[in-house]
């Protein structure tokens, strides 16, 4: 299983650029880049920082799971 997040979508309408999402959630750009691009995993820090930057959200409304043999990042069925 691999999480995977709604962050993005979410901070369109919330902050301006990644500098700004990043500053709020605790973390470096350079991580927030890596996450966005595929080529980080979303470690606990993020997750914290996600909580942080989208305090009226759920945690099911930031993240989700998806197989690691899966080709789309589409939800699993709750």
């Amino acid at each position: 299983m691999l999480v995977k997040t709604r962050v993005f979508e979410l901070s369109n309408g919330s902050y301006k650029n990644l500098s700004e999402l990043a500053r709020v959630m605790g973390i470096s750009v350079s991580q927030v880049y890596r996450v966005r691009e595929g080529k980080r995993n979303i470690n606990q820090k993020f997750i914290i920082g996600a909580i942080k930057a989208f305090p009226a959200h759920r945690l099911d409304d930031l993240f989700y799971l998806v197989a690691e043999s899966s080709t789309e990042d589409e939800p699993l069925a709750r």
